[in-house]
């Protein structure tokens, strides 16, 4: 079942099962037809998100477990509402409360479950064969060592590692060291005649018996584990029966932990760790060693081999069983480009559910390039809806000056930058230092296909890699889908274009190295290379593909988009920072393209990882508008706030660029309501925080500079003080007012595009109402839905409200719900029309017909048009009062096709809808907006 409309719900300890439920009937009065839930697989206790799964065999008891789940069920399918679940197939969490990741840890190579995880057991250094390297101390390995923060543990017949809040196994071979590490007086204890004193000497010889056969690989890895769990169990039952031999075993494990100060104390504890399965080290040498594929380069999550049936069984059956009941309609796929081959998890995905649905409704997290689609191949209905974003967010920019707005950032920030070199330099620090381990991978597997050919045997590996890295910086997309020999002409259209502008940008290294590097990616059938050469080639060109997402994600995403920013509305997930020359041709284009392939793709303007709100972003995109105004607005504030800006090292904080990046942030985020500006200030003081951290200039995750944070949250602070700073609030109180007005039509706007076009529109949450909330953790708080389910129940009650008094009181945000619900209706009441209906761009003519984006929706005689003004501020045109709008909008006409009807009424006007009758040359836009300033056009249902 395709869904009517989404709802996307973020599940955590502080939203559960039980709160959802409560909210159904909000839901489903504002039009909503499926919940989008966030992953409810067991995650990390306390998490956030849900991303971070830790069994996926079962519901999160954080957010209810299977007894809520069940009535949440029940509940949706009591209010005929459907449910669209998000699952992650790419990683799980690595920690202690994961058993699989805990069975590899304690079991190595032999646990059952070590396929599962996409280890590298035989790595370069010799010393972590058969290991993981655990980057999670907080400091070097021996400072952690003799602080005494690693502590041997007993509990419940198994040894543990204790650091802090972590855990980590003791190994098999490990237990027969620990029990024999024993002092004299506990010596004569254990040998002597007291209860239990001959099962000590059994259970000890039993270890010993167990560390010699792992020792020895002495029979199968199953028999070996049975052998050991069989000893552990005898000492849980001794330790539980003989509190003497409690006594001692604490008094053995103390001896072990050493004495903080005396290093001698520590060299048995330092041995047996040497002896276990992982090696823990410094959190920050993680680019260097480590050996186990990560989500990006968050070292606690840890990709899975999903590719692996028996994985895809073990990880899926739940998500699939969920999936495969009446009240669920279908999944969202979490970072598809993650995974080894998307074609065929997505073939499998389609198979089982086909087995139970009809249809089932299946969405990709899919970032696409501007010139990229979807492969044609995938079993999906779409993308999660940042395509769509990113080409309605341009809509808002202001298409008659494209320049100006850089030209301004350029001047404040004294340099000329350009946008592409910025990704490319970007990208190319964190293939040194986030993925140096994997950049150094890939290039031992590029050499060694190199010693394999007879023309490039030659080659110098260093060299090699380099060139490598210089494609990666250049790919223009987070990822190519080449599965077989056959190479797609969209990822060789990518590479080669990739390859070029690498050679561009390194005429240094020898044409040699480019033609190597193209044979391989292209996998080209060169006469002199062998059928199992050309495999050896698909291989690496299959593990390259899965990196390469992560270097755009970080490189690109999380680096690049904090670094450059004229306009920071359109600093979003796949969007294109540059101000440029964007009009609603290409608009139309996107959506008509993805109708004929995708027509059921999202429709999202605010999603959990986009990085502002999608009424945030309506406000800033109002600045491409009035270049001139914001260029001496920005200079007055400076010189205000200029006392408040300190120098580090010679640098101001904060420097030009983090300054200016301030200013449009509050532009975004300046309280509607007087009880919002309580939190303002930490709020903006914390997004400084991961934004400076993020653009790695002055600090960095790995390495914060708390100084420069430090003065940075004191600007902010001392900035935003309403008594200590009236003159600096009070001009930019002024200044916003403009910007609040005419961003809350762009709000208004958006919202009613989306729920006109193709494609499943998408509310996430909290954003039906005014959503000027910034990147996570700030998108991802508490919903007041007591407060929204008061203002749906005041335009409900008054299904006739006028417009004008909802545009009069419109910081409540009474006017976006109103809008929302009123466009949603007409889609619930014309089901036909909307989801299959053709797409028809509109144009208009006369004195404001480039301030226009309209489009007509027809399916079988029955219509529909939306049209919404866009960039208007520059135009100074009025957004409140009906006769202002008319007179404004009168000498400009919206052309209709052929056959359209003649007379049309504008359901978001309420009471002050009128007919609309068509004229000689179409429907006047003076008309349409005087009822209310953005239209969906109805005619008599």
């Amino acid at each position: 079942m395709i869904p009517l409309a989404t709802y996307r719900l973020q599940f955590n300890s502080h939203f559960r099962f039980r709160d959802a439920i409560r909210i159904l009937d909000y839901l489903r009065d504002l039009g909503i037809s499926h919940v989008y839930a966030s992953p409810l697989l067991t995650s990390r206790h306390g998490s956030g998100h849900g991303y971070d799964v830790t069994d996926p065999a079962k519901i999160d008891a954080d957010i209810g477990g299977d007894e809520d789940f069940a009535l949440f069920q029940s509940a949706l399918e009591e209010r005929g509402l459907g449910l669209i679940l998000d699952i992650v197939p790419n990683h799980m969490a690595a920690s202690a409360e994961n058993r699989w990741w805990m069975d590899v840890l304690e079991y190595g190579p032999d646990s059952p479950f070590a396929s599962y995880f996409d280890i590298d057991w035989k790595p370069p250094s010799r010393n972590l064969e058969n290991k993981l390297l655990l980057p999670f101390l907080g400091k070097p390995f021996a400072d952690a060592l003799q602080d005494g923060d690693l502590q041997l543990r007993y509990w419940d017949g198994k040894l543990f590692l204790d650091y802090f809040e972590q855990v980590f196994p003791i190994a098999p071979n490990s237990y027969a060291e620990i029990l024999e590490h024993v002092d004299d007086g506990a010596k004569q204890r254990a040998e002597s005649d007291a209860p239990g004193a001959q099962e000590w000497q059994g259970v000890l010889a039993a270890a010993r018996k167990c560390a010699a056969d792992y020792a020895s690989r002495a029979g199968t890895a199953a028999e070996r584990r049975t052998r050991f769990e069989n000893t552990r169990d005898r000492l849980r039952q001794l330790l539980a029966s003989s509190p003497q031999f409690v006594t001692y075993f604490e008094s053995t494990l103390r001896t072990l932990n050493g004495v903080a100060g005396k290093p001698s104390t520590f060299s048995k504890l330092d041995g047996i760790l040497s002896a276990q399965h992982y090696r823990l080290a410094f959190w920050q040498t993680v680019s260097d060693t480590i050996n186990y594929r990560r989500f990006f380069s968050i070292t606690d999550l840890v990709g899975i081999r999903v590719e692996d049936p028996s994985v895809f069984d073990a990880t899926h059956q739940l998500a699939l069983q969920i999936a495969q009941k009446k009240v669920c309609d279908g999944l969202r796929i979490d970072h598809i480009d993650g995974l080894r081959d998307p074609l065929t998890y997505l073939t499998r995905i389609r198979e089982r559910l086909s087995a139970s649905h009809s249809e089932p409704y299946l969405v990709v997290e899919k970032i696409l390039g501007e010139k990229e689609s979807l492969p044609e191949n995938w079993p999906v209905d779409g993308t999660t809806g940042y395509d769509y974003m990113n080409y309605a967010n341009r809509l808002l920019v202001d298409r008659t000056n494209p320049d100006a707005i850089e030209k301004v950032y350029s001047q404040w920030v004294g340099l000329q930058v350009s946008f592409k070199d910025v990704v490319y330099d970007k990208k190319k620090l964190v293939l040194r230092t986030l993925f140096a381990v994997e950049m150094r991978a890939l290039g031992r597997e590029l050499a060694e296909l190199a010693r394999d050919d007879r023309y490039a045997r030659e080659l110098h590996p260093a060299e090699l890699a380099e060139a490598l890295v210089e494609v990666m910086a250049c790919l223009p997309v987070y990822r190519t889908y080449i599965h077989t020999l056959d190479v797609p002409d969209a990822a060789k259209e990518v590479i080669s274009e990739a390859i070029q502008c690498a050679e561009t940008r390194r005429p240094t290294l020898a044409r040699a190295y480019w033609e190597f590097l193209s044979d391989v990616l292209l996998l080209a059938a060169a006469d002199h290379v062998r059928p199992d050469q050309r495999e050896a080639r698909l291989a690496f060109v299959t593990h390259w593909q899965q990196f390469t997402g992560s270097v755009m994600a970080k490189g690109f995403e999380d680096t690049a988009l904090y670094v450059y920013y004229p306009l920071a509305s359109l600093n979003e997930v796949g969007g294109d920072p540059v101000p440029r020359c964007g009009d609603a041709f290409e608009f139309h284009k996107f959506v008509i393209a993805r109708n004929e392939k995708w027509p059921n793709s999202m429709n999202a303007t605010t999603t959990h990882d986009t990085k502002r709100s999608e009424d945030t972003r309506a406000r800033i995109a109002v600045l491409s508008e009035i270049p001139e105004r914001w260029e001496s607005s920005l200079e007055a504030w400076s010189r205000m706030n200029e006392r408040y800006a300190t120098k580090l090292d010679n640098f101001r904080v904060p420097d030009w660029n983090e300054e200016y990046l301030f200013y449009q942030t509050l532009v975004g985020t300046w309280p509607l309501q007087n009880d919002e500006w309580e939190r303002l200030v930490p709020r903006v003081q914390e997004y400084l925080i991961k934004a400076t951290r993020e653009a790695n200039v002055h600090t960095r995750w790995a390495k914060p500079n708390e100084a420069h944070e430090a003065r940075l949250r004191d600007f902010a602070a001392h900035v935003l003080d309403r008594r200590q700073n009236a003159d600096f609030c009070s001009n930019f109180a002024e200044f916003q007012k403009c910007i609040a007005v005419y961003g809350m039509l762009n709000g208004l706007s958006q919202t009613v595009l989306k729920i006109g076009c193709p494609g499943v529109p998408d509310c996430y949450q909290g954003a039906d109402l005014w959503d000027l909330r910034l990147v996570d953790p700030d998108n991802r708080g508490v919903i007041d839905y007591e407060r929204r389910q008061a203002a749906l129940n005041d335009i409900l009650r008054e299904p006739e409200q006028s417009g004008e008094d909802l545009l009069a009181s419109w910081p409540n945000g009474k006017v976006k719900l109103h809008a929302f619900v009123r466009s949603l209706v007409a889609r619930k009441n014309r089901p036909e029309l909307f989801a299959k209906g053709r797409y028809l761009p509109l144009d208009a003519s006369g004195a404001y017909a480039e301030r226009v984006v309209a489009y007509a929706r027809e399916h079988q005689g029955d219509w529909a048009i939306v049209a919404v003004p866009r960039c208007i501020a520059s135009v100074e045109a009025p957004v409140l009062g009906p006769d202002s709008r008319r007179n404004f909008w009168k000498d400009t006409i919206l052309r209709l096709p052929e056959g359209a009807p003649c007379v049309w009424t504008n359901v978001l006007a309420g009471k002050d809808a009128h007919r609309i009758p068509c004229m000689l040359k179409g429907l006047p836009l003076g008309e349409i907006f005087q009822g209310f300033p953005v239209a969906l056009l109805c005619t008599t249902h």
